[in-house]
């Protein structure tokens, strides 16, 4: 597609934490090809900070969970966009800035909303879907001695959003998620929660908002963490959000008396989005489940270790994709990856994930960083 260089850019942002940060190598890639543009994320208000200081947008709007497409777009028209680069696939992300009158409006091809985009992009060749195994099927694959499906790098969710701006001139190859924090941000928030400075630093996010199919086993977290701890005499910063909180009471609970309280400092429900990736850049690494902070911790250049149970490393991974960084463990499960909210079985995916692997992950990235 060829167009008139736009002087400003509007990107609809998308509306989960994990997404957005995927977004990232495409907020770069568009900087790179729009070097003079002025380039404005909208954002829902949750996520907004997560663009703070990036390298590749200028400005953030943010609209709140009460705003209607109406709203959002009475004062985006004042704006005066000329591009509107639309990451999500809803109607809604569409019809917002179709009403707000930009000239040029981009977007994935769907139902229901393809006449308010200017330019419809068709999905990418042979695109891997994320498809929900439903009981029936699980069992069925286990029965036939399946073995656990994989994918190529290629399939990354990554290339979504790197296609979609490919389609107006952008490069699509692929390039490692980015946030950018101060190093101002650090020193606060270690001063506001009191972290050490003599030890290591360790972060543990054991809860995961999807659901409990992507969580190991509560109990494996504590074990590990005290093995690690032994191994290491780190402390452990137990992060989450406010739904974690009795998680990581229990966690804390626990940690506290197998290595002692100056070992464990729980911050689970009480960071904002920006002090949490204060304190995941502070950490040397992060033992998580596959869910939003992950993301974000690895985008910050923190090594993330991972047990991966019902999603796809191949599909939604932390970081570039085939990168070596992060340690990524999946348990073998012939119904694995079935992408569903709760284990209609055994909970097999996860338990086949050992303590010991976790364990023995942890330490030797440990080892790679201070070397």
């Amino acid at each position: 597609m060829t167009m008139k260089p736009p002087g400003k850019i509007l990107v609809r942002g998308v509306n989960w934490l994990g997404d957005a940060v995927m977004t990232t190598p495409a907020l770069l890639r568009l900087r790179e090809h729009f070097r003079d543009a002025e380039i404005t994320v909208l954002s829902p208000e949750k996520l907004a900070a997560l663009y703070l200081a990036h390298p590749a947008v200028d400005r953030v709007l943010m609209s709140s969970r009460g705003d209607g497409p109406l709203n959002i777009a009475t004062w985006l028209r004042d704006e005066k966009f000329d591009l509107a680069v639309v990451f999500p696939n809803s109607p809604r992300s569409a019809l917002e800035v179709f009403l707000s009158r930009v000239p040029e409006r981009v977007g994935y091809a769907r139902p229901l909303r393809n006449w308010m985009l200017t330019r419809r992009v068709a999905d990418r060749p042979n695109i891997t879907l994320m498809h929900k195994r439903s009981p029936a099927e699980v069992r069925e694959r286990i029965a036939a001695g399946a073995v656990r499906d994989t994918f190529p790098a290629s399939a990354h969710h990554v290339h979504h959003y790197l296609h979609l701006v490919g389609a107006i001139g952008c490069n699509p190859s692929p390039l490692a998620p980015l946030l950018h924090m101060d190093a101002r941000e650090i020193t606060s928030v270690r001063e506001k929660f009191r972290l050490p400075g003599a030890r290591s630093m360790f972060g543990l996010n054991a809860g995961a908002e999807y659901g409990p199919a992507k969580r190991w086993p509560e109990e494996r977290f504590i074990e590990a963490a005290i093995r690690i701890f032994r191994s290491t005499q780190c402390t452990w910063i137990l992060l989450g959000g406010p739904a974690d909180r009795e998680l990581t009471a229990r966690i804390e609970a626990q940690l506290s008396r197998a290595i002692g309280v100056e070992a464990v400092c729980n911050l689970a429900g009480q960071t904002t989005l920006r002090e949490l990736c204060a304190v995941m850049k502070a950490c040397e690494l992060v033992l998580t489940n596959d869910t939003g902070p992950m993301h974000v911790a690895a985008a910050l250049g923190t090594p993330v270790i991972v047990p991966f149970g019902s999603t796809s490393p191949e599909l939604t991974g932390p970081g570039l994709p085939g990168g070596t960084v992060n340690r990524l463990l999946m348990g073998e499960a012939a119904c694995a990856p079935c992408f569903l909210r709760e284990c209609p079985i055994d909970f097999r995916c996860m338990k086949n994930i050992t303590v010991e692997q976790i364990v023995t992950a942890v330490i030797d990235v440990h080892g790679r960083r201070i070397c």
